[in-house]
């Protein structure tokens, strides 16, 4: 019998695979396999790879929603975060893990200039963010459940408002005060009058409290008509104010979005700010504010009646 050669075998070989390929009754191969009857493997992101391209787009948002703000005036500077469980400033017992700023030089370091806000976020991309109130802007912080309660009133006013309601007197909520002007009442805006904003910026600080933003009373033009208030609350009184604090000169809050301790939501805007737009008077919303801490006041240990206002 004559030897098959090797090259024979090669052939015949080759042969036999093309033909189990196209199944041996010559039906083309099916496109999911190879020649070799192998699967082709497809390109598939590995866990690794999609935390990776996550955590790229969330810094990406942390850094727009960051820049916003101080495009909207607010002067920002790098605050400590949560850590393990305790505090990124490695300080044994922080009675305030993840809510203060990294330098006490805060007041002095805090500023709206985006190269210096990148260089932070480079530098620390984990860091909680402050910003400083009383010299662009102060803040008006009220219990959550009260804070819900002013803002729905408030968003009704800005409704108001924007309708054209003669004097605004809409906002009530009542009936008979809506639509009860007589003919010809001319209280309103006239033409192309410019309104004077209900509502500013809003975050959610946690769970527990909301964050109204309004002009600063801090930064009077002859310094002898600075007025000190009651409700002026500091990093070092905060317990003192139970019910609205004042965040004006000498305080600060954390900015969206910063991390809070054990709370998944952290800080986050109810109503972002926007570049360019007018911050309300603080005194158009502390009337609303007052009377709805009044109402959803916290019980303060050691007083049997509630107390909206700072206990002293």
């Amino acid at each position: 019998m004559e030897r098959e050669s090797r090259i024979a075998q090669w052939l015949r070989r080759r042969a036999t695979r093309a033909e189990a390929a196209r199944g041996g009754d010559g039906s083309p191969a099916s496109p999911a396999r190879s020649a070799y009857g192998r699967a082709p493997r497809s390109r598939r992101w590995s866990p690794r790879g999609r935390a990776a391209a996550g955590a790229g787009e969330a810094a990406e948002e942390r850094a727009d929603l960051l820049l916003t703000a101080a495009e909207a005036g607010f002067p920002l500077a790098p605050a400590a975060h949560p850590s393990g469980y305790g505090c990124s400033c490695v300080r044994i017992g922080c009675p305030t893990p993840g809510r203060h700023p990294v330098s006490f030089a805060w007041q002095t370091q805090a500023t709206t200039d985006r190269p210096q806000i990148e260089r932070w976020l480079r530098a620390e991309p984990q860091a909680n963010f402050i910003t400083a109130t009383g010299r662009a802007h102060d803040v008006l912080d009220v219990p959550a459940e009260a804070g819900y309660a002013a803002l729905a009133r408030l968003e009704e006013r800005e409704r108001a408002d924007a309708d054209g309601a003669p004097g605004g007197e809409a906002h009530s909520g009542d009936a008979e005060g809506a639509g009860s002007a007589p003919a010809g009442d001319d209280t309103g805006p006239g033409p192309g009058a410019a309104v004077e904003p209900v509502l500013g910026p809003v975050a959610l600080l946690g769970e527990d409290r909301m964050l109204f933003f309004t002009r600063t009373r801090g930064r009077p033009e002859d310094e002898d008509e600075w007025w000190p208030c009651e409700l002026d609350s500091h990093p070092e009184t905060m317990e003192e104010h139970p019910g609205l604090r004042w965040h004006c000169r000498g305080s600060y809050v954390l900015l969206p979005p910063s991390r809070l301790p054990d709370q998944d939501e952290g800080v986050r805007w109810l109503r972002p700010p926007v570049s360019g737009a007018q911050l309300p008077e603080p005194l158009t919303l502390l009337e609303t504010l007052t009377d709805a801490c009044a109402e959803y006041a916290i019980t303060v240990d050691g007083l049997e009646e509630r107390a909206p206002w700072p206990a002293r």
